[in-house]
């Protein structure tokens, strides 16, 4: 960890407790004194304290705007240093938010529904919520919306002990209970258990939801036994509602994902001492490399690493022929060309070197233990030495008691990565696409999506020059490089407010 320190870029030290003292007494000679005073308080705090991005019990404002919390919820992006060339500084820059923040204006309607909705006391939701950690914020998310549309009480949601993780943490344990209860308490009730009252009911028990209902669905579906038996219990709810939701609707779906869904103190601490110690040797870019085991045996492909790694994935997927999730009837290379693979160490490393990132940059990659170990990641090393994660980050002890539990970890690096300069998901998935939204939400960071679909023939093509890896890669990816406008969400169908927040969930300042 001291070599990591030692790594620093000079434009990226923050200013010297005396040259920020200095500063203070100047301003104490003009009406701007308390601003500075503010202001450089909460700058030195951020950078040296135990800093925490959200302070207040939930920063959002329901009647607009979010409140001075948000400002500060995000480590600063770096100034560019000025010995960076055109190119790099390219790479670095960061969209222009165009006045965009957060806003939750929820209708009147809405807030008169909520009178009643939050006095609820004889309909409860129940829910087991599975996957990994991600697949379970966005089921969290939904579950919060049907409670609503149902008009029911939450029962904090039970987390089914992941096959693949064996992870058996409880909501608490991740995610601060109270907060949750706190943030959403205009919006539905929430509770941690049922009231004796309900103990002897029988809940009806729901497995079969299909995939985006609408609100009118659910109420059609559910509201009747609700009322009848008072306690419903859902499963299996992943991608079960609907994407396009009414405008209220979506505003709650952004409020729980990115105002209600705080994590643990432990993990919020230890996730955001490593972001800062990342931050302080400069910009750095995130990765989220997707190159475990698991994630080779789901998505039909081959890790191409050595026959003996391709064995095991093919075994493994003729043992559990169940946890195959792509389509079974195109062939590996088949899925490779359509961009349905996790880029390798080497493609990545390519993709980096010809969009323009500099060697001596620092790295953060998120993920599990690749498949393969050290040799997994040896292409990307070689190209890109200052390559950390959460292990190299922290001090000796800082993780260990998180060791045995893959949720948090994935938490702590959802810390890190959403406070980079720029973030890029190798596979997409749903970690990506919520680290996009609410780095959109939070102050609208750089983000690289890889089209590879396109370019992995030019990855794979060792006979291209650097030059001309370059100038197709930078062609195909112009719009994530040079754009300097947000990405709004569009009518496609299926077009998440979760991965593109605004306009739904953000409004023009200026305008």
């Amino acid at each position: 960890m001291s070599q990591f320190l030692l790594h620093t870029h000079s434009h990226a030290l923050p200013p010297s407790p005396r040259k920020t003292q200095a500063r203070l007494l100047k301003f104490a000679h003009n009406s701007y004194f308390w601003v500075g005073l503010l202001a450089s308080f909460t700058l030195i705090r951020l950078l040296f304290s135990n800093w925490n991005p959200y302070d207040s019990q939930c920063s959002v404002v329901s009647d607009g705007f979010t409140g001075s919390n948000f400002s500060n919820s995000l480590l600063p992006s770096h100034e560019f240093s000025p010995n960076l060339t055109e190119e790099e500084q390219d790479f670095w820059k960061q969209p222009d938010d165009l006045g965009f923040r957060p806003c939750l204006k929820f209708s009147r309607e809405y807030k008169e529904a909520s009178l009643s909705v939050v006095r609820e006391r004889r309909r409860f939701l129940m829910v087991v919520v599975s996957g990994g950690l991600n697949q379970q914020r966005n089921q969290i998310v939904d579950v919060v919306v049907i409670a609503r549309i149902l008009e029911a009480v939450l029962v904090v949601p039970i987390l089914q002990v992941n096959v693949i993780w064996g992870d058996e943490s409880e909501f608490s344990d991740i995610f601060d209970v109270e907060h949750f209860k706190t943030c959403l308490k205009d919006d539905v009730k929430i509770v941690s258990s049922l009231p004796s009252t309900h103990l002897m009911s029988k809940p009806v028990e729901e497995k079969k939801t299909p995939l985006h209902v609408s609100p009118r669905w659910i109420r059609s579906r559910y509201l009747d036994q609700l009322n009848r038996q008072g306690v419903l219990l859902m499963r299996g709810l992943d991608s079960r509602l609907s994407k396009d939701l009414p405008p209220d609707l979506q505003k709650l779906r952004c409020k729980v994902a990115f105002e209600a869904l705080r994590f643990a103190a432990p993990i919020q601490n230890i996730g955001n001492k490593l972001a800062q110690r990342m931050w302080k040797a400069g910009p750095y870019i995130a990765l989220h490399l997707r190159l475990e085991k698991d994630v080779w045996v789901r998505s039909g492909c081959l890790p191409g690493l050595a026959p003996h790694y391709d064995r095991i994935v093919q075994q493994e997927r003729k043992t559990h022929p169940h946890l195959l999730t792509a389509r079974s009837t195109m062939t590996y290379q088949q899925r490779k060309l359509a961009g349905l693979c996790p880029l390798n160490a080497m493609e990545v490393a390519r993709l980096l070197k010809a969009l323009g990132v500099p060697e001596k940059s620092h790295i953060y990659w998120a993920g599990g233990n690749p498949l393969g170990g050290k040799l997994a990641l040896e292409a990307l090393v070689n190209e890109f030495p200052n390559l950390y994660n959460k292990e190299s980050v922290a001090q000796a002890g800082e993780l260990e008691a998180f060791s045995s539990r893959p949720s948090h970890l994935a938490a702590i690096d959802y810390i890190v990565a959403l406070n980079s300069d720029v973030f890029m998901a190798s596979h997409g998935g749903n970690m990506g696409r919520a680290i996009q939204g609410h780095r959109a939400y939070r102050g609208l960071r750089k983000n690289i999506t890889p089209n590879k679909r396109r370019i992995l023939p030019y990855l794979q093509d060792m006979t291209l020059s650097e030059g001309e890896l370059k100038s197709i890669v930078r062609q195909v990816h112009n719009e994530s490089l040079s754009s300097n406008r947000p990405h709004f969400r569009t009518d496609k169908a299926g077009s998440d407010v979760l991965a593109y927040p605004i306009p739904d969930c953000m409004c023009n300042t200026i305008i």
